[in-house]
């Protein structure tokens, strides 16, 4: 029986800069991947030459979504019909139809509309800060974790479908060894650690100070060249740059490697870290 993994995460480029090897290592095991999307990136910061042929970045960046949802080899994506919130204090925080002005419990029945319908053993969704501690990220992280504490509830959105209940709950965190190289890395680049990204409002120094267990390392290096290729696919954002500057290299200095948090089951205090999501399922 083909075993099913779903990642819930907020934007397109999501799922290939953070996990996109594990998205790929999985598919290429020949599991059924799926990818539930909250909102299109409307907020995120575009080139015009990115949008010629297209109406309007939504568009532009959900064609990025799909091409890289093919090189990674995801069965499926989903959206949730959400609009990008965009960074904390932006003006897009304030639009009606942003993620975060919508509660935690209505996005977390529509999440959990996927996890009865996919039946997925696994589900992987953010860390409790959200990676970089953008507010769609963490919003979604919330509503995932409610989604799957209360998928197999037959009260809980019970307009969503049967419940059913997954084996596991993961939180992917990043290396901190890897941010804190970056950290001392970035001023030898003439880089500010605190104004990491296109609009310098990632604090990477104050990240590297937030610490959650490591539960699953997966070594991802045989699906490098499929990850570049994803990112790739999303120019606009970067793209290849997320792969090839001083991330990159920092990345090969510490190798291909994603790692995760366990969420559930609860992980014994001297249990030993593991190398595959779907150990013991």
């Amino acid at each position: 029986m083909t075993k099913t993994l779903l990642t819930v995460l907020a934007h397109p480029d999501d799922e290939s800069f953070g996990l996109g090897g594990t998205i790929a290592l999985y598919s290429q095991k020949g599991y059924d991947t799926y990818y539930v999307c909250a909102t299109r990136g409307e907020a995120g910061t575009v080139d015009d030459e990115h949008l010629k042929g297209f109406k309007d970045t939504a568009e532009m960046r959900t064609d990025e979504l799909m091409r890289a949802a093919k090189e990674l080899g995801l069965k499926e994506v989903f959206f949730l019909g959400y609009r990008d919130s965009g960074m904390l204090g932006s003006d897009d925080n304030k639009n009606p139809a942003a993620q975060i002005n919508h509660s935690i419990d209505e996005v977390a029945g529509k999440v959990v509309k996927y996890i009865r319908e996919l039946k997925p053993e696994v589900v992987l969704t953010f860390d409790p800060i959200g990676g970089y501690k953008h507010p769609d990220h963490i919003h979604i992280h919330k509503a995932t974790v409610l989604a799957f504490e209360k998928a197999d509830d037959a009260s809980f959105h019970p307009e969503a479908g049967e419940p059913f209940k997954p084996q596991a709950l993961y939180f992917q965190v990043f290396p901190k060894g890897l941010l804190k190289a970056a950290v001392r890395l970035m001023p030898l680049f003439g880089k500010d650690p605190t104004k990491f990204g296109r609009n310098g409002d990632i604090n990477i120094k104050e990240l590297a100070e937030v610490t959650f267990p490591i539960h699953v390392r997966l070594d991802t290096r045989s699906v490098s060249e499929m990850k570049t290729r994803a990112s790739a696919c999303h120019a606009s954002q970067g793209g290849m740059q997320m792969r090839r500057g001083l991330m990159g290299f920092v990345t090969r200095l510490f190798g291909e490697r994603e790692d995760y948090m366990q969420a559930y089951p609860p992980v014994p205090a001297n249990a030993k870290k593991r190398y595959d999501l779907f150990e013991g399922i």
